[in-house]
């Protein structure tokens, strides 16, 4: 078995921030902070593993399970940008969309893991790097991500600590404003006007 070459690493490495970019964990750290104050603890390990099976859903069948249900890439975007919209306007709000589940286990999946770290555009962004590079790199990758994930979604309590109330609802405003900025740019984009 041969090493990794120098092209290799530089795939990983680009395929890595790629994906980092688009999960954005620590930006959705506010949200994350919100939905655990509303619904419990979470669960990083099944959160981690929930979305990464996702991307590796999508990385091996995302085309073809959308064609198979009637659906294109830019419908799913778009359906995920609207609840990226709705848990930003909740976070500047403070109105309550998503409601306190009696099964806090719902809140590891949904909104945590499905859309914020594995959304709509994590999903597609994953899909599309098959375009340009090895699928070894893009596995490793997602793998290095769901690491990352993990450790900060293990953190999120030590992170709150550290923040303060004042700090997360700073924080809270601002990402929310985020989000619903990412949330228009994702339905802009995929809306065919």
């Amino acid at each position: 078995m041969q090493g990794f070459s120098q092209n290799d690493i530089s795939q990983v490495i680009t395929v890595t921030f790629t994906l980092f970019a688009v999960i954005d964990v620590l930006g959705s750290l506010p949200a994350i902070i919100s939905i655990k104050k509303k619904m419990g603890d979470i669960s990083a390990i099944q959160a981690t593993l929930v979305s990464g099976a996702l991307m590796l859903l999508f990385f091996f069948v995302g085309q073809e399970m959308l064609e198979f249900m009637g659906l294109d890439i830019q419908s799913f975007a778009i359906a995920g940008s609207i609840v990226i919209f709705i848990l930003g306007l909740e976070m500047i709000l403070g109105w309550e969309f998503f409601k306190n589940e009696k099964d806090s286990k719902t809140s590891n999946i949904v909104p945590i893991a499905f859309p914020l770290i594995a959304g709509s555009g994590t999903l597609t962004t994953v899909m599309s790097l098959k375009a340009n590079f090895h699928q070894y790199n893009i596995l490793i990758g997602i793998f290095i991500n769901l690491i990352f994930i993990f450790l900060t979604l293990r953190s999120v309590n030590f992170l709150e600590r550290i923040l303060g109330p004042s700090g997360i609802a700073v924080i809270r405003k601002f990402f929310g404003v985020i989000l619903i900025a990412i949330g228009v740019k994702i339905f802009r984009n995929n809306v065919g006007f």
